[in-house]
């Protein structure tokens, strides 16, 4: 499936991965955005082997940092990202995207 992003995730990459590089320093921005990258395509790949997490989004979790990212099937050849965030952030961001 192809994979599209919202235009509010650029932002919020940017954020976190300005943060990353601000606190700890580029190599791990960089190392952020090649695992998001990852799971992004995986969850195009398979897009129904992530669990239903609230009416028809799915919630798939980074493995190395504490952030995740929701997405929704939009059709059958497309997959969106509507909201990356840290897994501590408040759980009600990004649904009205």
């Amino acid at each position: 499936m192809k994979l599209e992003l919202n235009s509010s995730v650029y932002s919020d990459l940017l954020e976190i991965m300005e943060y990353y590089d601000n606190s700890v320093g580029a190599d791990l921005a960089a190392e952020f955005y090649a695992e998001f990258r990852y799971c992004g395509k995986t969850a195009a790949d398979r897009p129904y082997s992530y669990a239903s997490h609230v009416g028809d989004l799915r919630r798939v979790n980074l493995n190395r940092f504490p952030h995740h990212f929701l997405f929704r099937v939009v059709d059958d050849k497309t997959v969106r990202i509507l909201v990356v965030k840290h897994n501590r952030r408040d759980p009600s961001f990004g649904f009205d995207r």
